[in-house]
């Protein structure tokens, strides 16, 4: 048994943890090493290895499902791309405040996965809800002109759910426990910002900015941006006549 000079929770102490147990598994003498620093290091190691296996397993899942229910491959992309964004923003913004703001020394290991997984999860049904209405009113009146009815109509209903989600999360903040005070930042700070931010301006940008497009492979990205009801029209209407 031995006692470390550095303190448990220091970058030192683990690295003298690691040391020691490559030096045993080298030599074949198989000896254990524990403690609170040991534990500190496998309850981190695994941490890691669960990210980075769940994360892209969620996010490939998620994405698939976006293909089958858009039948497109780009505007599922996106979505992905932005629900990505107000995670990492979430995310940096939390560690700015507990850390730096705060200070507090750091926080649990396993606070960006379940952080990502409640975000991701609860996220994912406002884009799911706003991008099959704006392909619904796209195929009457085309993408751009879909994109603005479709938010128009869901844009209160998506508020008023992110608000309700943002103020249960919040509610967590009241218990003493500081991993879940985190979780409950992230999570909420994260839902708002996709409601008020993401899901109002970003994404209905970036899909007017692409137009049909955007619903590329699918034969919605070969229509005109008048939509179907755009090809009713005799030609002298469409040229002003």
């Amino acid at each position: 048994q031995g006692t470390l000079t550095d303190a448990a929770d220091s970058e030192a102490a683990q690295e003298t943890v690691r040391e020691l147990r490559d030096t045993f598994a080298s030599d074949g003498t198989g000896a254990l090493v524990g403690g609170v620093t040991a534990t500190a290091i496998d309850t981190n190691d695994a941490s890691i290895h669960d990210r980075n296996l769940i994360i892209p397993i969620v996010l490939a899942v998620i994405l698939f499902i976006l293909m089958l229910l858009l039948r497109s491959i780009f505007a599922p992309v996106l979505l992905i791309l932005t629900t990505v964004l107000s995670f990492g923003t979430a995310l940096g913004v939390s560690a700015l405040v507990f850390n730096g703001i705060f200070q507090f020394p750091g926080a649990d290991p396993a606070v960006p996965l379940y952080g990502f997984v409640f975000l991701v999860a609860l996220g994912i049904d406002y884009n799911i809800f706003l991008a099959t209405r704006v392909r619904e009113e796209s195929k009457l009146h085309g993408t751009r002109e879909g994109i603005i009815r479709g938010l128009s109509v869901t844009g209160g209903v998506i508020t008023s759910a992110g608000l309700v989600l943002a103020a249960t999360f919040a509610a967590l903040s009241v218990i003493p426990i500081l991993f879940l005070l985190q979780i409950a930042f992230i999570v909420a700070f994260g839902v708002l910002l996709d409601t008020f931010l993401v899901r109002a301006f970003l994404v209905p940008a970036l899909f007017f900015d692409i137009g049909p497009k955007v619903w590329w492979p699918s034969k919605l990205a070969k229509e005109r941006d008048g939509g179907r009801k755009a090809h009713r029209l005799p030609p002298t209407v469409e040229d002003g006549r």
